[in-house]
């Protein structure tokens, strides 16, 4: 999530979430298109009462297996631009790193609820703080480096080659050191497995996302977005020092119980509609 919500206030409407886990369409119009790569999931089972404590006014944590789930996730935006259109030079390119948690709305609609996002381009970072979107700016490095493809572009480890096959050496992941007074930094890299793909219910749980409830304007939002399925591949922990959760507000103990790693998807953003209002027509 890149941009901040338009001016002049939202619209009133209420998402219906009947094809989940499915994509869902997106109403127009398009707010923003980008790609999503590399993205490394980590999550821990935190108690619903701890989620709780941080979720907007009139949504709850979505729950699985008893338990809610905070995330740890890294991955490269790429080519966001504003509605349809190409890429923004420089601001539209670069790594980011976001704690997260599970909601959803009393029309049964999932989302998630951002504790905070680090990033590593000033202009992003101050645009959507000043429209309540917690972003860090942050000094965020990716291994291993990007290679580039056709057109200078670009491309996934997959794509590339270098990411790990099963018995291979080859950990993809994200180091990251805020900026300013606070020390709260994170470094993770996970092997994927890529003969094992993801499928069960806990791995669509936590990746089939399609929006963010927030606090826009001193009401609960909804932020949508559609994407296909993420192609998802269990992984293996290689290196694991994390302060960002704790940072947020949580404490997550152990080893995370899901990891998972993802060639990336590509996403398109819609209007933000403002939680509990009914859709015109």
């Amino acid at each position: 999530m890149t941009l901040p919500p338009p001016r002049g206030g939202l619209p009133a409407v209420r998402p219906v979430d009947n094809q989940w886990p499915h994509p869902p369409e997106l109403p127009a119009p398009v707010l923003s298109d980008q790609r999503w790569l590399d993205a490394v999931f980590l999550h821990w089972r935190i108690d619903v009462s701890v989620a709780a404590r941080f979720m907007p006014a009139g949504v709850r944590p979505d729950v699985f297996d008893g338990s809610s789930w905070v995330g740890l996730i890294g991955f490269r935006m790429d080519q966001a631009g504003l509605g349809r259109g190409p890429g923004i030079p420089y601001v539209g390119s670069f790594n980011e790193v976001n704690v997260r948690l599970y909601s959803r709305a009393p029309d049964g609609t999932r989302g998630v609820v951002f504790l905070s996002l680090d990033a590593n381009r000033l202009p992003v970072v101050m645009a959507t703080r000043a429209a309540g979107i917690p972003y860090v700016w942050s000094r965020i490095l990716r291994w291993p480096a990007f290679p580039v493809g056709a057109g200078g572009l670009p491309m996934s480890s997959a794509e590339a080659g270098t990411t790990a096959s099963d018995g291979g050496a080859f950990p993809v992941g994200y180091s990251v050191r805020r900026f300013g007074g606070t020390r709260a930094g994170s470094d993770f890299t996970v092997v994927p497995r890529l003969g094992a793909a993801a499928a069960d219910p806990l791995s669509v749980f936590l990746t089939a996302r399609f929006g963010m409830h927030g606090r826009f304007f001193g009401r609960t939002a909804f932020i949508p977005n559609t994407h296909s399925p993420w192609p998802l591949f269990d992984a293996a922990v290689h290196t694991l020092a994390d302060g960002l959760v704790e940072s947020a507000g949580i404490k997550a103990e152990g080893p995370p119980e899901s990891v998972l790693y993802s060639p990336g998807v590509h996403t398109r953003f819609g209007r933000p509609r403002l939680l509990g209002s009914q859709r015109p027509g």
